[in-house]
């Protein structure tokens, strides 16, 4: 079994779900007792929030280079940002590794093209939706993306920094996804892609009548298939 490493902390909710996913999948695939090997480097969200709203990349770069490196000396056999967002900066990590980066957007993809859809709505922070790095990974499949309008870009973003980063899923905010999300479908979405680790705490397959994409267990189960590669 390889050793997968993790960059969480970005937020600590959605690290645990990556850690629970990861060692119940490889427990299911082995077995018995059964579970993951895992490296973790866990961030300070706050430091990684200022600088995603600056908009200072280098600076993030700064910190995930830093991070990656460690894990990658301690001996991982691949690594994972534990955030969409995130990897904004992938490819700038990813020329720094001498192991392979699980980019969350193509194996997402992989998943849209197995399910034989052609266009996908795409939910996550306003930097997700509207810059191209995700976007274009999922172009190179043949998936094309919409996102949504000005205002509930505003709504999701505000959503996921001002409340679902601190552990809060309110009830009316489930109500306010679902309506873009059934907007969004009514303009010919096929499939959602839950594109911020938190979201998928939020909405459920069983909320909406497309097939969902949660990001954070397609990120999980690729990385069991590499570690037992």
């Amino acid at each position: 079994m390889k050793t997968i490493g993790l960059i969480g902390g970005i937020t600590w909710l959605s690290t645990l779900d990556y850690y629970r996913l990861i060692n119940q999948m490889m427990n299911e695939k082995l077995s018995g007792d059964a579970s993951a090997k895992i490296l973790m480097s866990s961030l300070n969200f706050e430091e990684i929030k200022s600088l995603t709203i600056a908009e200072d990349w280098d600076g993030i770069a700064s910190v995930m280079l830093t991070e990656v490196t460690k894990l990658e000396e301690a001996g991982a056999d691949c690594i994972l940002l534990c955030a969409n967002t995130m990897h904004k900066i992938a490819e700038e990590i990813e020329v720094s590794l001498s192991v392979p980066l699980i980019h969350i957007a193509v194996e997402t993809g992989k998943e849209i093209v197995n399910k034989q859809l052609s266009t996908v709505a795409l939910l996550g922070t306003r930097y997700t939706m509207q810059l191209d790095f995700y976007k274009d990974k999922l172009a190179e499949q043949g998936i094309k993306t919409i996102i949504p309008n000005e205002e509930e870009i505003h709504y999701i973003n505000a959503a996921i920094y001002n409340e679902m980063g601190n552990g809060i899923f309110l009830p009316e905010r489930k109500e306010g996804f679902l309506k873009i999300i059934n907007r969004l479908i009514s303009e010919g979405a096929e499939g959602i892609i839950l594109g911020c680790t938190e979201i998928p705490i939020l909405i459920k397959q069983k909320d909406v009548s497309v097939p969902v994409f949660d990001t954070t267990a397609i990120h999980s189960a690729a990385a069991v298939e590499f570690a037992l590669s």
